[in-house]
């Protein structure tokens, strides 16, 4: 097992194929990060590849920094620019939105996301331009908490059960303000017992020599 702290610009797909060859071993990582999002991604190698589906059913954690007065059909900054809002909005009107977003929640995943839909990844389809209905699931979220806020820009702390989307999730903070937000950074910093402290960068893992 590998704990990768994964760089910004790389898939996860494509980490996972690095660690591949230099190792030459079977591999799959644990749960998507997006190329936007930095962090921790477990990648599990040989026989232990079986375990996967034990990892994604883990909590996780994020730091996520957000802009407001922005929607984009990607729900991130990597995505065409859909609305502009240049309503200004105050900390006591965030946080008090905030507090709407706690314990169990219903979520609908963003058109661009790894979500199967008719055997295909939702991004697939939507890059295709075919309108991509996703429906709705029941998520959690234990702790949410704002760390810094500098208007358009705010940045919080979440801790979530699987499956759940920081994108969607700064998605709806702006549709409830009534501006809109997406996410600018993303960074996982925890998948169940496992922290980033912990990581390896994936070249310093790349420059290691495991013996067979």
């Amino acid at each position: 097992m590998f704990l990768v702290d994964k760089p910004k610009g790389l898939t996860s797909a494509r980490v996972v194929e690095r660690i591949k060859k230099k190792f030459n071993v079977k591999a799959g990582h644990t749960g998507t990060l997006d190329p936007l999002a930095t962090g921790l991604l477990v990648v599990l190698t040989g026989k232990f590849t079986k375990n996967a589906s034990l990892f994604l059913k883990l909590d996780k954690a994020y730091e996520v920094k957000a802009v407001l007065g922005v929607e984009t059909d990607t729900f991130d900054s990597e995505g065409k620019v859909l609305r502009r809002n240049d309503n200004e909005v105050a900390r006591e009107e965030l946080e008090r939105v905030l507090k709407e977003f706690s314990g169990d929640i219903w979520q609908t995943p963003p058109s661009f996301s790894a979500k199967k839909m008719a055997g295909q990844k939702a991004y697939q389809l939507a890059r295709k331009g075919i309108r991509v209905d996703i429906p709705p699931k029941k998520v959690s979220i234990y702790s949410l908490e704002l760390k810094e806020f500098q208007f358009p820009y705010f940045t919080i702390t979440c801790e979530v059960s699987s499956g759940f989307y920081v994108r969607s999730l700064a998605h709806d903070i702006g549709g409830k303000l009534g501006v809109g937000a997406t996410v600018v950074e993303v960074r996982r910093t925890r998948v169940g017992p496992y922290h980033v402290e912990e990581a390896k960068g994936l070249e310093e893992i790349l420059g290691l020599a495991i013996p067979p």
